[in-house]
């Protein structure tokens, strides 16, 4: 789908480049773009199956559901078809054996036209295992036992692989380049947040939530962080890659939110030639990325602009000085919440701007947006019912190539 034709399915932001300008202005044509996305796709179990179930999972139910010709990631699919992204993270796809999960995906969904919609083809794609519902053998939520699942894991889930990561990519990914940082410890970061434990009054103790042996095991990361580079033509772009923890579910010792700050803090730190010497991969390869490299970050990062301390995460990456935040935004999510200023730049049906595609400051950004169809527009429909979409907002850049 050109650009022309998308600009009917969804009301986005035109960002002008002056170069780009001045290049049209003199005859020839404007060079070549490429469209880079991140979805939170909602295709986890707690989507298919009523809570109390949960607990008694072993596996993600993803496979028996896309066997099901499932609505709602028909509905995943019709979007990406309209969007039409060339390379695309989906967050909260379950991790799963590629065969009975990302295959099936493309095969059965993106390359079948959804609702009269162009099919679209990934011959490339990338996943790898996260620490949502892996178990740990602590109380971490002291509730008084150890369940392994749930609070219990090392990061919240109720089985292995829940509210994993995809990448899927029209350009090819180099993973025997990839770095992922899935068992880099939380303890290794140099002036890490401690939570404590609070008294009956709420105040914090001497006491850490987390015990020293607990801590002597703990990722940093609740999924995984990823460095995954894509070649475009002749130029590399590093796909930064992660979905924190959401900054809530916890108690007064804000467990969540410290470390929802400290993982995006990983790749704040991971652009910061200086301040990067303290990561290691998960192949034991030390330091972050060169100044010279192209990246995007992408991912569902569970952050707002304008929080304040350390719920104020995301200003770590937004303010960053090789970041250039352009503020994708949309018509619908202004009609949303007209009651909330900048609620253009929203990304969630929840009132707030948490999805990200952050370029690097040394690529050019010709367009930008968030699918956000409102009225009568193709595709609207989809945002009024979660079990038709999400309950997030796929958010695009267009970058010269």
């Amino acid at each position: 789908m050109g650009f022309m034709r998308f600009s009917i399915y969804s009301t986005f932001v035109l960002f002008m480049i002056t170069s780009l300008s001045a290049f049209a202005g003199s005859g020839k044509s404007e060079p070549e773009t490429v469209r880079i996305a991140t979805f939170n796709v909602s295709m986890d179990a707690s989507n298919y199956l009523p809570e109390n179930e949960l607990p008694t999972l072993k596996s993600s139910p993803l496979p028996g559901v896309l066997e099901q010709n499932h609505e709602q990631i028909r509905g995943i699919a019709e979007i990406l078809q309209r969007v039409r992204p060339d390379v695309v993270l989906l967050n909260e796809f379950d991790y799963v054996d590629k065969a009975v999960g990302i295959d099936v995906f493309r095969s059965d969904y993106l390359e079948v036209s959804q609702n009269g919609q162009a099919a679209i083809d990934y011959p490339y794609a990338y996943t790898a295992p996260v620490n949502t519902g892996v178990p740990s053998p602590f109380d971490l939520n002291r509730d008084g036992k150890a369940s392994g699942s749930g609070d219990d894991a090392w990061a919240f889930g109720w089985y292995p692989g829940q509210y994993g990561m995809v990448i899927l990519s029209k350009y090819p990914l180099a993973a025997e380049d990839a770095r992922t940082f899935q068992h880099f410890l939380w303890k290794d970061m140099p002036g890490r947040h401690i939570p404590y434990v609070h008294d009956s009054d709420k105040q914090p103790t001497s006491e850490p939530w987390f015990s020293e042996d607990a801590m002597a095991q703990y990722p940093l990361s609740s999924k995984s962080h990823w460095d995954v580079p894509v070649k475009i033509g002749d130029r590399v772009i590093h796909l930064l890659a992660a979905h924190p923890v959401p900054p809530v579910f916890d108690g007064p010792e804000n467990r969540n939110g410290m470390r929802n700050y400290d993982e995006i803090r990983l790749f704040a730190d991971y652009l910061t030639p200086g301040r990067d010497n303290y990561l290691y991969d998960d192949n034991g390869v030390r330091g972050g990325l060169g100044e010279d490299a192209s990246f995007v970050i992408l991912g569902d990062m569970n952050a707002q602009a304008g929080a304040g301390g350390v719920d104020g995460a995301i200003e770590q990456l937004l303010e960053h000085p090789r970041v250039n935040d352009v503020k994708p935004q949309s018509e619908g999510g202004k009609l949303h919440s007209p009651d909330i200023e900048g609620s253009q730049f929203h990304t969630a049906a929840w009132r707030k701007r948490v999805d990200y595609a952050l370029p690097s400051d040394d690529l050019v950004v010709k367009n930008a947006g968030v699918f956000w169809p409102v009225n009568d527009e193709p595709g609207a429909d989809m945002m009024k019912k979660r079990q038709a979409s999400s309950d997030h907002r796929l958010v695009w850049i267009d970058i010269v190539k």
